[in-house]
């Protein structure tokens, strides 16, 4: 009895498994072949290497004000001293305030790649909804991001396909 309770168990878990489609995409591919992705990625890198460098400027002004401060503290009375330690601070305190400003966790980087970025990934998103739901798939996973995925087939690859829905050629 309890062997035909077990392989009718099995036998409807196996009719359960059969019955459910499952598919990959790769992202890096797919946003590889989406020109509008490349040109946000390289407006944002320009972005951050300008803010970088404006970062670099305080900071630097700020190690030019400290090594003024070595060479002349000699002869500085305390007064002069103080005030020269506290433009000091306030240098370098202003270098850390725009560097958090532009690179924070909520900064102005973090903004324009959210800006730029995002109406790439909803397209996306939206393309393998429709492809899934047209083909009837109840998982569609990232080929990319899933370290976990030892072998997959290509026939259940549906990246080009995402991308001709999106108008884009496939140059695979």
């Amino acid at each position: 009895m309890k062997k035909t309770i077990l392989s009718l168990l099995l036998g409807i878990a196996a009719l359960g498994a059969s019955a459910q489609k499952f598919a990959l995409i790769d992202m890096e591919y797919i946003l590889g072949n989406i020109p509008a992705y490349e040109q946000a990625n390289e407006q944002l890198n320009q972005t951050s290497k300008r803010w970088q460098s404006e970062v670099e400027a305080i900071e630097s002004e700020a190690q030019t004000l400290y090594k003024n401060y070595q060479d002349e503290a000699a002869f500085l009375s305390a007064e002069q001293k103080q005030a020269r330690e506290q433009a000091i601070i306030d240098k370098e305190k202003e270098a850390a305030d725009l560097r958090k400003k532009y690179f924070g966790p909520e900064g102005e980087l973090y903004k324009k790649r959210l800006a730029l970025l995002e109406p790439i990934h909803t397209e996306i998103y939206n393309a393998v909804k429709a492809i899934a739901q047209a083909k009837n798939f109840q998982m569609v996973l990232d080929r990319a991001a899933d370290n976990g995925i030892i072998f997959a087939s290509p026939a259940i690859d549906i990246s080009n396909e995402v991308l001709q829905k999106l108008g884009y050629s496939v140059r695979r």
